[in-house]
Parts: structure tokens; C-alpha cells; sequence
């Protein structure tokens, strides 16, 4: 299999749990278009993978993957390509493990305070030379690991704002595979709690496009007007119910639970 390709391909392999999509047959089928639209490559867990990476599901660093991760900004005003999980009722026990998860995840956070620290143990930075509200510093290898068990102490990626030439740490990233139904996410973090989300409907342009999804209102793209496959295929885009995996950010250093579990600051909502 061609390494360049879509990143968990390998893991879909061995558990059928991130495929493309979570009916695998249009995915293998959209598959070579999207890796030349989207850039995205397999990085097999390698924590040498490249640093267009993020999130388990990689982005070369050619333009096609820029615009496609600036097209991903805003995305809390998606409506019809953003998918959330709805808040539960709390039940016994949420609170508490979901206090776990915060305590995890301070305890893994608070060993890259100095983002050197989380280079050094291989974490990769998605796009270093694009500006971006949010940088995340992805483990390849805890993403892998991701698709097969829940690990509060090793998040996929950790959170970082830029300052000047320096990374201050925010926060971590969890993902789980995009085949998951909600109560298996509920079972790795209380969705009384939090919040996973995914982005869906997605319609690649063709290559002759690119550059459209970074336009005030595009076609193409997670702010595009494209939410349909028929829509997709007659604008000659390639379509993507799924991309990317469930992910949840956790913002532990933060006193109200409000703030760690907030689902608009990577959004820049809150700016």
C-alpha cells in the first residue's frame, strides 16, 4: 500500500475501526482523489511521520492540505458538516470519571510545558508554518492506540497557542475511531460532560479548485455550500461523509469545568 495515503488505513486493517468513512466501500473508492485533493497520508504510528500531521490523519505540506486544514477554522458554524455528540442526562459516576480524565490529562499535559519537552518525545506539529488559533502536537503512536483503547495519560495531540516564537500549552486532544456510536464514547468520557464531535459531509473539490475553499462562500470544503454526494458528484468534487476521527479537546488547567470541557475555545469564539 502506498505509504501516501490515507494515515489510518493500516489500523482500519487490522480493527475496521477509522476507515475514511464509516461505510468503508465509498471511501476505498473516493480514495486516490482525495489523498492528491487533501494530501493526507498514512504515518503507520510512526512518531517520525511527517509534520503535516495532525490527529492521527495526515496533511502533506504541499497547499492542497493548507487549505483544507483552513477551511476546518470556524467549523463551529458549520451546521450541516459539524456533528457533536448531544449532552446526557448525568448519571452515577459521570462526575467522577470524568474528573479522572482531567486529572489524566493535567498529569500527561504538565510534562510539556515547554513544548520542546513533547518534540523531543515525538509529538509532531500540524503545519508549523501556517498561522493558526491552535496548534496541535501529535503522537502518532497514542493515536494508533486510540483506535484500539482509551488512554486518559496519552492524548493524541497536545494543545498549544503560539506566543511569538514560543508554545504556550492549553490543552490535549482525545480521538476515538469514527465507527463509534455514542455509547462507546460515553464509555471513554461521559458525555454528560463533554462534547465529541466529528466533521462530516465533506466534498473535496477537484484539483483545478483548490483554491476555492478559501474563498468567502465555497462550494467546496467544511464551510462549503456542498452537503450532499449528488451535489458533490455534479460539481465534480469527490464526497466524504466522515473525515477524520471523534475528537475532544480538554483543557485540564482550567478551574471551571465549564472552561476544561469547552467546545468553542479552539473555535476562537472566546477571542
Amino acid at each position: 500500500m502506498n505509504s501516501r495515503f490515507f494515515p489510518i488505513a493500516i489500523i482500519a486493517l487490522a480493527s475496521c475501526s477509522l476507515a475514511l468513512a464509516q461505510d468503508s466501500a465509498p471511501a476505498a473508492k473516493a480514495a486516490p482523489s482525495a489523498q492528491s485533493m487533501l494530501g493526507m497520508n498514512m504515518d503507520n504510528g510512526n512518531k517520525n511521520a511527517p509534520s503535516g500531521s495532525m490527529s492521527g490523519m495526515a496533511m502533506s505540506d504541499d497547499d492542497s492540505g493548507m487549505h483544507a486544514m483552513h477551511s476546518m477554522e470556524g467549523h463551529m458554524d458549520m451546521g450541516p458538516h459539524m456533528k457533536m455528540t448531544a449532552l446526557r442526562t448525568a448519571k452515577a459516576g459521570d462526575d467522577d470519571r470524568a474528573a479522572k480524565v482531567v486529572e489524566a490529562a493535567r498529569k500527561a499535559a504538565g510534562k510539556y510545558t515547554d513544548y520542546h519537552a513533547a518534540l523531543a518525545d515525538g509529538f509532531k506539529i500540524f503545519h508549523p508554518e501556517v498561522p493558526q488559533k491552535m496548534y496541535h502536537f501529535t503522537n502518532y503512536g497514542y493515536a494508533m492506540e486510540a483506535a484500539f483503547r482509551f488512554n486518559p495519560e496519552h492524548p493524541t495531540s497536545l494543545l498549544y497557542e503560539k506566543h511569538g516564537d514560543d508554545y504556550k500549552l492549553i490543552g490535549v486532544m482525545y480521538t476515538a475511531p469514527k465507527r463509534f456510536g455514542e455509547d462507546q464514547l460515553d464509555e471513554r468520557v461521559p458525555l454528560s460532560v463533554a462534547q465529541w464531535h466529528e466533521h462530516v459531509n465533506f466534498c473535496a473539490p477537484p484539483a483545478d479548485k483548490r483554491q476555492e475553499m478559501l474563498s468567502a462562500h465555497p462550494q467546496f470544503g467544511l464551510r462549503g455550500s456542498i452537503m450532499t454526494q449528488e451535489a458533490c458528484d455534479a460539481a465534480g468534487g469527490t464526497f466524504h461523509p466522515v473525515i477524520f476521527n471523534w475528537m475532544v479537546h480538554v483543557y485540564p488547567f482550567e478551574k471551571e469545568q465549564a472552561a476544561i470541557w469547552s467546545v468553542s475555545r479552539q473555535h476562537g469564539d472566546a477571542d
